[in-house]
């Protein structure tokens, strides 16, 4: 009788190998090597100033990085500028258009790919209870809290239907109890919908309680310190934070990200010293 094989590990849905950046004299991202499987829902976290924006450019096909790394997308190597349009992404502003009503700014990325209005309106009708909607579609965006707000840009970013999202800081404006909120209702259509989500944030407890693993950055220039799996069962319970699980987890990554913060404060002060 042969023995079970073991279950093959799933082709990175996107992979960065010695990927490096600079503008003028600054290097931003130094040799950073990082994966993300299809399904994955990985979470970046560092010191301020460490390339986390800069890599979400690149990932989102608006910065190309210096010749020599390696980009692969779905298996094949390709530029940055290759993803653009590939990937969905959602920057920390909602950047919701004033004039344009709760359904009418969620279709925008349907409608600038060709559908037509009529169609784009009822597929995000469907969806507005799902986002927690229902009711809303004619409002516009000042007659909305920060918290809908948010979550009309991610309906966009989720109706722009790419296997990649890209999620930098999405909730970082919003005050405590509704980022949690976010956090949990952001999970319930994760599960649903299960799109691979790379997601930045200076939060170590969002950290943690969304990613199947979190990427730790070094402090400028960037690359990645520490992988962190979070071998917490799903779905996330609130009352996962106070686990001694999480507890463990969460002082390994503020160790990481301390010492990556002290050599960034460190560097600063002495860029400031005169010569």
């Amino acid at each position: 009788m042969e023995a079970p094989q073991a279950q093959a590990k799933p082709e990175p849905l996107l992979e960065l190998r010695a990927i490096n950046k600079t503008f003028g004299s600054v290097a931003a991202l130094s040799g950073l090597q990082a994966s993300v499987a299809p399904g994955e829902f990985v979470t970046v976290v560092g010191p301020s100033g460490c390339g986390k924006s800069t890599l979400f450019n690149i990932v989102a096909g608006l910065e190309e990085p210096d010749a020599g790394g390696i980009l692969r997308f779905e298996g094949k190597s390709c530029h940055a500028a290759d993803l653009l349009g590939r990937i969905s992404f959602m920057p920390q502003r909602d950047l919701l258009f004033p004039w344009r009503n709760v359904v009418d700014n969620a279709i925008l990325a349907l409608e600038v790919e060709g559908m037509p209005r009529d169609q784009a309106r009822a597929k995000a009708l469907k969806m507005l209870p799902e986002f927690g909607l229902a009711g809303f579609e004619k409002q516009y965006p000042n007659q909305l809290s920060g918290g809908m707000r948010q979550r009309v840009a991610l309906m966009r970013t989720f109706l722009f239907e790419r296997d990649l999202m890209l999620l930098d800081e999405p909730f970082g404006a919003l005050d405590a109890l509704t980022r949690a909120m976010m956090q949990r209702w952001l999970l319930d259509v994760w599960q649903k919908y299960r799109r691979t989500i790379l997601f930045i944030t200076h939060d170590v407890d969002e950290a943690i309680f969304l990613g199947d693993r979190v990427l730790v950055m070094t402090a400028r220039p960037g690359s990645v310190k520490l992988e962190q799996v979070v071998d917490l069962p799903r779905p996330r319970r609130p009352e996962v934070v106070t686990s001694p699980e999480f507890v463990r987890l969460k002082r390994t990554l503020l160790d990481a990200i301390e010492e990556e913060s002290i050599k960034s404060f460190q560097s600063s002060i002495a860029q400031e010293k005169p010569q």
